[in-house]
């Protein structure tokens, strides 16, 4: 009875911090890409962001997913006043469930976060 107990706080504790990366990884990667003077340079701050959240927790950058998305001109993230949506998508995989297991169960947990920033009015007036 003990052992699963253990296992349950084990898994629930990884989760958890997971929930905390993303969350923290989507929020500084909204930050950063709003404040970049570039939407490459923004994209790529951002992927910094998400690397460097993630690796504070302890997770794999390669098993995250970024997505970042415009408002109101898609094409034009930075524009005065516009909104940049960041969201972020981690597998966590179970603890202490080896990956050379072939079952037909998914062994990882998905986690997602997003955050919203607004581009400065004064955006481009630099």
């Amino acid at each position: 009875m003990l052992v699963p107990l253990v296992y349950l706080i084990l898994t629930l504790g990884t989760i958890q911090s997971a929930a905390l990366a993303t969350e923290g990884a989507a929020r500084q990667a909204a930050r950063v890409f709003v404040q970049a003077p570039s939407t490459a340079a923004g994209a790529a701050a951002a992927q910094r962001a998400l690397d460097l959240a993630l690796a504070d927790h302890g997770l794999e950058a390669s098993e995250a997913a970024l997505r970042i998305t415009c408002e109101p001109r898609p094409a034009q993230c930075h524009t005065r006043r516009g909104w940049v949506t960041v969201e972020v998508a981690v597998r966590v995989p179970l603890p202490l469930v080896p990956p050379v297991l072939d079952l037909r169960v998914p062994l990882a947990v998905p986690v997602e976060a997003s955050a919203t920033q607004q581009v400065s009015r004064f955006w481009g007036a630099r």
